[in-house]
């Protein structure tokens, strides 16, 4: 009787320990997946400050954006997936600031012409009206 409850225990705890491994086996397996829609995205949005106006207007912004860009890129061929993916996380923000600095610039522009031609047509308004 003690033999047969010995081999049961035994046979349990061989079969625990396999569960352990190929759960251990399958969890070390399961890499992180590459970031390529992230990559997508974050090129997408370098492109987008550029086309924003960004080289001219932002261009530290932008910078930033191309060189996390760049590195994002590098880490993926090296197969380092977790920093690829925060480098791209990172460009994607960097340049979504450079476009929206640009466009702020080029609004604050337009406001400035709109303001200096109403102050032109005042002095125009006010020497008519002498």
């Amino acid at each position: 009787m003690m033999k047969n409850f010995y081999s049961l225990k035994s046979c349990q705890l061989h079969r625990i320990v396999v569960t352990v491994v190929a759960a251990i086996f399958i969890a070390g397996c399961a890499s992180t997946p590459a970031p390529v829609e992230q990559m997508a995205v974050s090129r997408a949005a370098v492109i987008n400050a550029s086309s924003a106006g960004a080289d001219e207007l932002a261009p530290l912004q932008l910078k930033s954006a191309k060189e996390k860009m760049d590195a994002a890129e590098r880490a993926m061929t090296e197969k380092d997936y977790v920093r690829a993916r925060q480098l791209a996380e990172q460009a994607q923000v960097d340049a979504q600031l450079a476009a929206a600095a640009a466009r702020s610039a080029k609004a604050k522009k337009a406001a400035d012409a709109v303001q200096e031609d109403a102050h032109i047509l005042r002095q125009e308004l006010e020497r008519k009206t002498q």
